[in-house]
């Protein structure tokens, strides 16, 4: 991987949204996650020499990530476009110790219609849902019951989350009870000090016992990057991660004390291309923790668009990790709708 050049290659065009609002919103009647036609990331074998290969220039990385939200923007029927978009790869989270049935349930509603049905009407979107619901092994089973008949998947945080240090035997076990409760996709969290130590084969074996484990439900590896220290660690500790088979590679639980941010996206999401073109494999993004405004998700959607390309514009490619970031989506496509904004209580999530 060469994050070392961090000025953009040819796909640095602007962003240029060649797709008529009306097109976009047929697209999005199809309803969410759709069948997955690529390949799983089935992992290889460690390589050391890729992974010291692997250097990060900070103050490029910096300078490329701070242009982004400056030089991008969509407005009015190419910015409701996209922040429908948007909706489609949220994976909508409660990861709260009061969590109840109940609150799940209306997180699921939510999830079903995430938007208003007089605002669905008036943009003229029908089947509109998030990518996916994300909650706690001991609410699985009523996220599972309240999406029954849709095709929203139900994603379990797992491995000790979110620090990561329970007994790593336990860690193992529950996964496979998640997987057995119905869980499809698994977000587990790294252990830190395996990226801290540099102990690589420490970290590439805990991967792929995690991956293992998953079975068929798709596995993000969830880095915590604010806590892994430099950008180099968090683009090795990337790469390794895919190495040993992870599905999505994901920023942060959301519990650190820094979470998603543009450099570390951009790192991470270099580390995706630079194993894409090595293997012909693609794997998933997250950035979760602290995106909770929508442009802020129309400055990851370019990024994304212009590090990885349109393909990863999916749900099976991209989610945001987010809980309050809806609301405020529906406060702007309300505002593009009606031409004024509206209180947050008008946007209830369930």
């Amino acid at each position: 991987m060469c994050v070392r050049r961090c000025e953009a290659r040819s796909n640095t065009s602007e962003f240029n949204v060649q797709t008529e609002t009306h097109t976009a919103k047929a697209q999005l009647g199809a309803a969410q996650l759709p069948d997955v036609v690529d390949q799983r990331n089935p992992g290889l074998p460690l390589d050391m020499d890729w992974v010291r290969a692997v250097q990060v220039n900070t103050s490029a990385v910096e300078r490329r990530a701070g242009t982004i939200g400056a030089r991008r923007s969509v407005k009015k029927d190419y910015q409701a476009a996209w922040l429908l978009k948007a909706i489609t790869l949220i994976d909508l989270t409660t990861l709260a110790g009061d969590d109840t049935e109940n609150r799940v349930r209306r997180l699921c509603a939510k999830a079903r219609q995430p938007v208003r049905q007089d605002l669905l009407d008036a943009l003229g979107v029908d089947g509109l849902t998030t990518g996916a619901v994300c909650v706690y092994h001991d609410m699985i089973e009523a996220a599972v019951d309240a999406l029954h008949g849709t095709k929203i998947p139900v994603a379990a945080v797992s491995t000790g989350f979110p620090a990561g240090l329970s007994p790593f035997h336990l860690r193992v076990a529950e996964i496979g009870e998640s997987v057995k409760a119905g869980a499809q996709e698994i977000d587990i969290v790294i252990s830190r000090r395996k990226v801290l130590t540099g102990d690589w084969q420490g970290l590439y074996d805990e991967m792929r016992t995690f991956r293992e484990a998953c079975g068929d439900a798709h596995v993000k590896a969830i880095l915590a990057t604010g806590e892994l220290g430099t950008l180099r660690n968090v683009a090795r500790a990337s790469l390794v991660c895919m190495m040993a088979g992870a599905d999505f590679i994901k920023t942060s639980t959301g519990k650190e004390g820094v979470n998603a941010t543009l450099p570390v996206s951009l790192v991470m999401m270099r580390a995706i291309r630079d194993y894409y073109d090595r293997t012909g494999i693609k794997v998933g993004y997250k950035p979760a923790g602290g995106i909770s405004k929508a442009k802020d998700s129309l400055t990851y959607l370019a990024l994304v668009k212009e590090e990885l390309g349109d393909d990863w514009l999916d749900p099976h490619l991209f989610r945001f990790g987010a809980s309050s970031l809806l609301g405020d989506i529906e406060r702007q496509l309300e505002h593009h709708v009606t031409g004024h904004y509206s209180a947050g209580y008008r946007h209830a999530m369930g």
